[in-house]
């Protein structure tokens, strides 16, 4: 499948899905070493993008995920608003107005993205935050595109990182956010933005399926 308009709706459509399947998940881990709001407010951030994407109908891939981050921006409390809007904003800006995605363009948006939320919540891989499975996730789609891989091994290679980064942020001592207020207590304890961030990055790679 192109990573065209087509694609990008579906995979905010089942983002959306992924989060109101997941949004007690993401509240229980929020639970433990935040506020325990991060599933309620992804849930009602994509949602929201939901409506705009009803209203608007973006004509590019790039018009689509700048739309999602002005909703996320604006109907996500907490910390996870701004980085995601960010991440949405920067790859959007990455790919222009482009009609589809090449593999190579893919890496270098994922890229963006996780290099926006570096820069708005300063965190670094290994403190427990979502960055610890967008940095593992960027590092494997650039190593597939530049293997020659197509856009659905990209996605699914970015996937399947995110999803091992966030649990390997586990046994992590937290150093950014409400979580680092815990110290050692944050231990044992899984990061709930790194899961969201792998069921973002898992829900692209399903709507190119």
């Amino acid at each position: 499948m192109a990573l065209d308009v087509t694609w990008a709706v579906k995979w905010l459509t089942m983002c959306a899905q992924a989060m109101a399947e997941h949004r007690l998940e993401l509240i229980e881990l929020d639970r433990a070493i935040g506020d325990s709001d991060h599933g309620e407010n992804m849930d009602r951030g994509f949602q929201a993008v939901l409506d705009k994407l009803a209203e608007s109908q973006p004509e590019t891939p790039g018009a689509a995920l700048k739309l999602t981050a002005m909703s996320l921006m604006s109907k996500v409390g907490g910390a996870a608003g701004p980085l995601y809007g960010t991440a949405f904003l920067r790859a959007a800006t990455t790919l222009g107005d482009a009609p589809d995605i090449s593999p190579a363009a893919l890496a270098q948006a994922l890229e963006a993205a996780r290099d926006g939320v570096v820069a708005r919540g300063k965190a670094e891989p290994g403190d427990k935050t979502m960055v610890d499975a967008w940095t593992p996730a960027v590092e494997a789609a650039g190593a597939a595109s530049a293997a020659g891989a197509n856009v659905l091994a990209v996605l699914v290679a970015a996937a399947e990182a995110a999803e091992e980064g966030a649990a390997a942020t586990d046994p992590l001592i937290a150093r950014k956010g409400r979580a680092s207020y815990l110290g050692e207590r944050s231990i044992g304890h899984r990061d709930p933005g790194a899961v969201s961030t792998a069921l973002i990055l898992r829900a692209a790679a399903g709507a190119a399926a």
